[in-house]
């Protein structure tokens, strides 16, 4: 490994080294990569700007229970398993015409693949919105609200607002984490729109990767049984961890 690397790939192995070391100094990070010292600050200030990491003196700590990722960032990491998701998704939508649908990448990969066509579409995610743009015959209504920069999206007291006047078909979201508990999310604002947005919704679903279990945070959005389904590409023996409850419902295939 030496300057030349792709900027992505460095990024990609600071990332994984922080979740697991859960700090590095600059020198520390260097000497793993074979780079100077002066690249290895260049990337963590970049990094720090796209949500994946905070500076410290001297080097960074992994970002675990602060903002939210940026959606770019989001979108790259684990782009297979949320694909995967997503396929399973899409066999087992209810019919709907008014639909809530998170900023999360899963569900954006998941909107990407369906047949919008005289549906409308409620979603504080910009992303989202702009490809929408794109689809045929769908009504997009954005929230407005604060926006929160690193995850694209739109939140606060201003969007909540807003939900209250709403009634939903279908609730499409992803969480931060999962746990047997519930559902998890990295910022109170973030909690508190999807919360709500699903007690508006007369079916909610729920889509997450594999990576995704396990992982608590600080803010609860729902237990698994609020869910009508939980749409996942994990494996069986890792849902039976989960399932055990009454009305809980996972679907991997």
């Amino acid at each position: 490994m030496n300057e030349n690397m792709f900027t992505r790939e460095r990024y990609k192995l600071i990332e994984d080294y922080l979740k697991k070391e859960s700090r590095a100094t600059v020198d520390e990070l260097a000497k793993m990569l074979y780079v100077s010292p002066a690249t290895i600050r260049r990337d963590l200030t970049e990094m720090e700007k796209m949500g994946q990491i905070k500076r410290t003196h001297g080097g960074a700590i992994y970002n675990d229970n602060g903002d939210e990722l940026n959606i770019f960032v989001r979108i790259e990491n684990n782009a297979k398993e949320k694909d995967e998701t997503a396929k399973i998704a899409l066999k087992h939508l209810p019919s709907f015409n008014t639909v809530f649908v998170d900023n999360s990448s899963t569900c954006l990969a998941l909107l990407s693949k369906m047949d919008l066509n005289h549906k409308t579409v409620v979603t504080n995610g910009f992303q989202l919105a702009v490809m929408l743009e794109k689809k045929k015959g769908v009504k997009v209504l954005f929230l407005g609200g604060q926006i929160l920069y690193s995850s694209f999206s739109t939140a606060g007291s201003f969007a909540t607002s807003m939900m209250n006047d709403f009634h939903f078909d279908l609730f499409l979201s992803s969480c931060a984490g999962l746990e047997k508990d519930g559902s998890y999310e990295q910022t109170l604002e973030t909690m508190e729109l999807k919360k709500l947005a699903s007690s508006r919704s007369d079916k909610k679903f729920l889509l997450i990767d594999k990576t995704k279990f396990g992982h608590a945070y600080l803010y609860r959005t729902n237990s698994l049984s609020d869910y009508d389904f939980i749409i996942t590409n994990a494996e069986e023996d890792v849902i039976k961890e989960y399932a055990s409850q009454e009305n809980v419902h996972f679907v991997n295939r």
